[in-house]
């Protein structure tokens, strides 16, 4: 069993800042491949981020790629998601979920998920 809280959300300006965490709780969190997705309103759940288990390696929709940064701190099990410059468009709650199979870029690839934060950014 994973439980996942996201916090960090909020109300920015364009080309404002935030930080997304997502505190886990399960011995699993440290050998999962973790990711971010987000829905917003009217849209489906679409990928942002995702990072394996060490760190190592992260994955990035194109349309985040530059400007968010996934990163991981096993020892906090705690996952974030810096984002800059943001848009409009990053409009969404956002959720972490744990990776358990398939492509890390399809929201099905994902088993365990946080009830998300609010991003609003306002133009």
């Amino acid at each position: 069993q994973v439980q996942l809280v996201e916090s960090g959300g909020g109300l920015v300006p364009a080309g404002g800042s935030l930080r997304l965490s997502c505190a886990a709780s399960g011995r699993t969190f440290s050998s999962s491949t973790m990711g971010w997705l987000r829905q917003a309103p009217g849209k489906e759940r679409e990928f942002v981020a995702a990072i394996s288990w060490s760190g190592g390696s992260t994955y990035y929709a194109d349309s985040v790629k530059g400007r968010f940064t996934i990163s991981r701190d096993n020892a906090k099990n705690t996952v974030y998601l810096q984002m800059n410059s943001l848009k409009p468009e990053d409009t969404a709650v956002y959720h972490c979920a744990r990776h358990a199979s398939g492509p890390w870029y399809t929201s099905a690839s994902y088993d365990y998920w946080g009830q998300g934060t609010q991003v609003t950014v306002s133009s």
